[in-house]
């Protein structure tokens, strides 16, 4: 009989978390950042969910949050026609780039000198963060807003979609019941995960491509999500305001999750125990019902 899969809630946004990023691993363990609508992306401890700080100073929802590797700089991209660069460890703003449309997306170099915006007038950019002074480079070519772009092939390359359509070789493609927002692949490519319009998450196997888990917990479409650097979890963002941690392997000893071994005559299966950082599933699900419009407990607005 599998286990049930029990997921670390993590509360605090008022309104629908729309990107994830998780930093590498530092010697303090991985780092979590998340984009809102809200306009207060928020730094977290990857593998518990705890809450750090709140980057405060856009004016306008942020659609697009990321990590250098060492976790030492944050980056978000707004709706006030900004990107903006973090000190993730004091949570003081280091610069503004200011933009002529809405910001999406943003990515550092692996050595985090450069920084990649995105957004709705169509161009990419590259700031050279050493030289902030200087005008960033431009590339053209998309013919409509770009949701996303990211850096790979270890930074020689860069990918960005602006349509339903990857100018891609097809490697793989998986069959799946409904519409999906976000997908992220395990850092060893054992596994997949993805989740969109049914409010579910999905794993599959990434070989075989069969379906080995489905879990709802979110309230709401999950808009992004993503695995941590060390592969044992996955996280997931929605329009209900919440993140959200799951385990790629139930019942795991792991962050937060503490499974306890049944004694050996009482027939009972071994389940894992989870303390909650803030909202139980419980508490959530109450103040769902009440209102579905403010479903999360709000966390101080203070800096990082």
């Amino acid at each position: 009989m599998a286990m049930r899969q029990t997921p670390l809630t993590c509360s605090g946004h008022t309104r629908p978390v729309v990107d994830l990023a998780f930093s590498g691993i530092t010697p303090y363990g991985y780092f979590l950042i998340s984009a809102c609508k809200d306009g207060k992306p928020m730094l977290r401890q990857g593998d518990t969910g705890d809450w750090i700080g709140t980057f405060l100073g856009h004016k306008g929802a942020v659609w697009g949050a990321t990590l250098n590797k060492d976790a030492t700089k944050a980056a978000t991209a707004a709706a006030d026609f900004t990107a903006k660069v973090w000190d993730a460890v004091s949570g003081d703003e280091l610069m503004t780039l200011a933009h002529k449309h809405i910001v999406k997306s943003v990515d550092f170099t692996q050595d985090s000198n450069y920084l990649l915006t995105a957004g709705q007038d169509k161009l990419l950019r590259i700031y050279d963060l050493n030289k902030p002074e200087a005008e960033p480079k431009e590339i053209s070519g998309h013919t409509s807003g770009i949701k996303k772009a990211l850096w790979c092939s270890e930074d020689k390359q860069i990918l960005s979609a602006d349509d339903k359509t990857v100018r891609l070789e097809l490697i793989k493609s998986f069959e799946t019941p409904a519409t999906i927002n976000s997908a992220s692949l395990h850092p060893e490519k054992e596994f997949l995960v993805a989740g969109g319009e049914d409010f579910k998450l999905y794993k599959y196997d990434y070989n075989s491509g069969e379906e080995l888990e489905s879990y709802k917990g979110h309230f709401g479409p999950i808009h992004c999500v993503r695995f941590s650097p060390d592969g044992e979890l996955y996280a997931s963002g929605s329009e209900d305001g919440t993140l959200r941690l799951w385990q790629t392997v139930v019942g795991k000893t792991y962050g937060l999750w503490k499974c306890v071994l049944p004694e050996e005559d009482s027939g009972e299966l071994a389940k894992p125990k989870i303390s909650f950082p803030e909202t139980t599933e419980e508490e959530l699900e109450e103040i769902a019902s009440e209102n579905s419009d403010s479903i999360y407990s709000s966390t101080p607005e203070v800096k990082a």
